[in-house]
C-alpha cells in the first residue's frame, strides 16, 4: 500500500470520529440540559472524562504497549460506537455520566494506540506535513461539529447527532481495518497484567524520562503552557460575557472567527512545511500561542477580543504540529504506549488543579487580572520553552529526514 494510500485512510477515519465528536458534544450537552435544567450537572461532563482517563491511565499503557496497536484501535472505536447507541434509550444522568466515562476509558486506549501507529506508518520525512493535515482536518470539525449539531438538531432533535457520532467511531474502525500492520515486536509478547508488571513498566517510564532530560524538560515545558491555556480556555465565555459585556451572540461570532482563523493557520501550516523548521513549528508557535491568550484577557472590547483570538488560533495549529511530530520523533515505540498512559495522569491532574485555582482566584479577585497573570505565566513558560527548543547542542531532536 502506498504511503499517501495510507495517510488518506488515517485522515479519513480519524477525521470523521473527530468530526463525529464534536457533533456528539454539542447533542450530549442540550441533552442533560433537557434532562436536568442544571449548568452543575452539564459540569459533569468535563469531570467524569478526566476522571475516567487518569484512572485507566494508570495501566492501561501497560496494555497497550503489548497488544496490535491497530486491532486495538479497531477494537475501541467499535466498542465506542455501540455504547453511544445506547444513549438515546437511557433517562438517567448517572446512565449517561456512566456512558461518558465508558467511552473515556476506551478513548485511553485509543489515543496511545492511534500515536504510536502513526510514529511507525509515517515516514520521518512526511510526519511535521502529515500531523499538519491532521490539523486541517482537526480544526475543520472543531469549526463544522457545532454547525452540524445545531442544523440537526433544529431539523430532527438531539437523536439523529448521537447516532451520526456512533456511526463516525464504525467508520474510523472501518478505516483502520483496510490499513496493515506495523512492525511491533512488543504485541509479540505474552506477558500476564498485574502489579508487579505496572509496577515495573512505571519504572521503566521514569528511567527514560530521567535518561532523555533535554527532552523530558521540552515535554514539561510545553505542557505546562499548554494546561495553563486550558484552564484559562474554561473562562473565556465568562470573560466575554460579563467583562467585555458582550452578547451570546457575540460570544457565538468571536468563536466562530476563532475557528477561521485556525482553519487558516493549520491551512498555512502545511503549505510552510518545506520552508519553516520544527523547533519554529513547536517553540515560536507556542510562544506566539501564549502571547495570544494574553492579548485575549487584555482586551476590551469586541475587535481586540476577536482579533487576539484570530491570532491565537492561526498558531495554535503551528505548535500542536510541531509538538506531535517531536514527540513521534523522540519517544521509542516500544514504550509509547506506557509513556503516553503515564503522562496523561499527569496532564489531568494538572488541567484540573490549574482549572479549579483560577476559578476560585477569579472569584475572590477581579476575573481579568487573574485571567492575565496566568497568561502571563503561560507566556514566562513559553519563552523558556523557545530557548530550550532553539538549544544548538540539541539539534538531533529536531533533525528531519528528505524523502529521495
Amino acid at each position: 500500500m502506498g504511503n499517501w494510500k495510507k495517510y488518506s485512510l488515517l485522515f479519513s477515519g480519524i477525521g470523521v470520529s473527530n468530526l463525529g465528536n464534536w457533533i456528539y458534544l454539542i447533542a450530549l450537552n442540550l441533552l442533560i440540559l433537557d434532562m436536568t435544567n442544571s449548568m452543575t450537572a452539564i459540569a459533569g461532563i468535563y469531570i467524569v472524562g478526566p476522571i475516567a482517563r487518569i484512572l485507566t491511565s494508570l495501566w492501561a499503557g501497560s496494555v497497550i504497549d503489548r497488544m496490535n496497536k491497530r486491532q486495538l484501535m479497531i477494537i475501541t472505536d467499535v466498542l465506542r460506537g455501540m455504547v453511544v447507541l445506547l444513549v438515546p434509550f437511557i433517562h438517567s444522568i448517572w446512565g449517561i455520566y456512566a456512558i461518558i466515562f465508558a467511552t473515556n476509558i476506551a478513548g485511553a486506549f485509543f489515543g496511545p494506540s492511534s500515536t504510536f501507529y502513526i510514529s511507525k506508518s509515517v515516514d520521518d520525512a512526511d510526519k511535521k506535513k502529515f500531523n499538519s493535515i491532521m490539523g486541517v482536518l482537526n480544526t475543520g470539525a472543531f469549526c463544522t461539529g457545532p454547525a452540524i449539531a445545531g442544523f440537526l438538531i433544529g431539523l430532527s432533535g438531539i437523536t439523529w447527532c448521537i447516532i451520526i457520532n456512533a456511526v463516525s467511531f464504525f467508520i474510523c474502525a472501518f478505516c483502520i481495518y483496510l490499513l496493515p500492520d506495523v512492525q511491533d515486536e512488543n504485541s509479540k509478547k505474552r506477558v500476564s497484567i498485574n502489579l508487579k508488571v505496572i509496577k515495573d513498566d512505571w519504572r521503566i517510564v521514569k528511567n527514560f524520562m530521567i535518561g532523555e532530560r533535554y527532552f523530558t524538560k521540552i515535554y514539561l515545558l510545553f505542557q505546562a503552557t499548554l494546561m495553563i491555556a486550558f484552564a484559562l480556555d474554561s473562562q473565556e465565555a465568562t470573560f466575554i460575557k460579563h467583562d467585555l459585556e458582550q452578547s451570546e451572540k457575540m460570544y457565538g461570532l468571536i468563536v466562530s472567527l476563532t475557528g477561521i482563523g485556525a482553519v487558516v493557520g493549520a491551512s498555512a501550516s502545511v503549505a510552510l512545511v518545506k520552508f519553516l523548521s520544527l523547533q519554529a513549528y513547536l517553540g515560536i508557535g507556542m510562544f506566539l500561542t501564549s502571547v495570544g491568550y494574553l492579548l485575549f484577557y487584555c482586551s476590551t472590547g469586541f475587535w481586540s477580543a476577536t482579533s487576539a483570538f484570530l491570532f491565537l488560533g492561526f498558531f495554535m495549529s503551528f505548535s500542536n504540529a510541531g509538538f506531535d511530530t517531536f514527540y513521534q520523533k523522540n519517544v521509542p515505540s516500544s514504550i509509547m504506549g506506557r509513556f503516553g498512559g503515564s503522562v496523561s495522569i499527569l496532564q489531568n491532574v494538572l488541567q484540573i488543579t490549574l482549572t479549579i485555582i483560577l476559578g476560585s482566584l477569579a472569584d475572590l479577585f477581579s476575573l481579568q487580572i487573574v485571567a492575565i497573570l496566568f497568561a502571563a505565566t503561560s507566556v514566562l513558560v513559553a519563552t523558556i520553552l523557545c530557548f530550550g527548543v532553539f538549544d544548538k547542542e540539541h539539534n538531533s531532536y529536531y533533525v528531519e529526514t528528505e524523502n529521495t
